[in-house]
């Protein structure tokens, strides 16, 4: 216990930028889960709670879960001497538009590295990015983003800039701390859920939530849906991300036996192309709670949430972590 205490201590005394930024609200989505209840069930079946963790409701930049780890990443980039933040992501990034975000805040400079073709008339998130002053690179291919940042890095260097490089989606062990923070922040809200579903991509979302978890001693499933990568694949980034972030707050063997739960299933045929389940879970939420979710990454994961209720699978307290991106709904 000496290990988590300590452990949590250093987590709580990690630097962040003084940004608006408030406990994200938690609230009930009694109408949503009354849409999957039946007259014949059970009493039990009664005590389910289905409830939101709303990180769509952050203030900055259209929020999400971006801005959460970009707290802390942009504040160390910025204690490092850092007068530019590098990252990357696809035209309708939402890491890439909260990156932004946060650079205009801070007064920083912003290179995006894109893949894709540039959009003849920029929409949504790519309308951001230009409106908040970023300098879009594109390239073709995912597999060309990150020798690209490592291209924009040494250009800015040339030009005696001092350049941050952000991996995509922040999720990098000081950005997973981030979430692990947030399951404190949870705890001062309501008692530890029994489950909590989220979407996941690269990783260090989950990662921090399975931390926090297992940092303040909880038995919390959390389930991630994957929104691109194979289960194995991602389970072993966030274990990854995880040994990172042991070792970052010193606390030996605290994530070690700690579950990954990664849900394929509901990916469809690739990262960002809507499914029927995915365009269900979008009009469900919209019409039963007036809860905007996006196409690429928190539909996905209500899906995933929607079968497991049909399904009779959970019970307790679940909460669904809304990790935002509700701007590309206007892609």
């Amino acid at each position: 216990m000496t290990v988590l205490r300590e452990a949590r201590e250093r987590l709580e005394s990690l630097p962040s930028l003084a940004i608006p930024f408030a406990p994200t609200p938690v609230e009930e989505l009694s109408r949503l889960l009354a849409e999957f209840r039946l007259k014949e069930e059970t009493t039990e079946s009664e005590d389910l709670r289905l409830l939101v963790k709303r990180d769509d409701a952050i203030p900055l930049g259209f929020g999400g879960n971006k801005i959460r780890k970009l707290r802390l990443v942009a504040a160390q980039a910025i204690a490092d001497g850092a007068d530019t933040l590098i990252t990357t992501g696809g035209i309708q990034s939402n890491h890439a538009r909260a990156t932004a975000s946060v650079a205009a805040r801070m007064g920083l400079g912003c290179v995006l590295v894109a893949n894709g073709t540039p959009p003849p008339k920029p929409t949504a998130n790519a309308l951001l990015d230009r409106l908040l002053g970023a300098d879009v690179r594109y390239v073709d291919r995912r597999e060309d983003r990150a020798p690209a940042m490592e291209r924009v890095a040494a250009e800015l260097r040339a030009r005696g800039r001092t350049p941050a490089v952000i991996p995509l989606g922040a999720s990098t062990p000081l950005g997973a701390a981030a979430f692990a923070l947030a399951i404190g922040e949870l705890l001062k809200q309501m008692p530890a859920p029994d489950v909590i579903v989220s979407s996941t991509s690269s990783g260090g979302t989950q990662a921090g939530l399975v931390a926090g978890c297992a940092l303040h001693g909880l038995s919390t499933r959390v389930i991630g849906i994957s929104a691109d990568d194979p289960a194995a694949a991602l389970s072993a980034t966030i274990r990854g991300i995880l040994d990172g972030l042991e070792q970052m707050l010193h606390a030996d063997g605290a994530f070690k036996n700690a579950a990954i739960e990664v849900d394929d299933r509901f990916v469809g045929d690739g990262y960002g192309i809507p499914t029927p389940a995915s365009t269900e879970a979008i009009e469900l939420a919209a019409r039963r709670e007036a809860l905007f979710l996006d196409p690429t990454y928190t539909a996905k994961a209500m899906a995933g949430l929607i079968a497991r209720l049909r399904a009779r699978e959970l019970a307790g307290t679940v909460l669904f972590w809304h990790t935002g991106g509700q701007v590309g709904l206007f892609a």
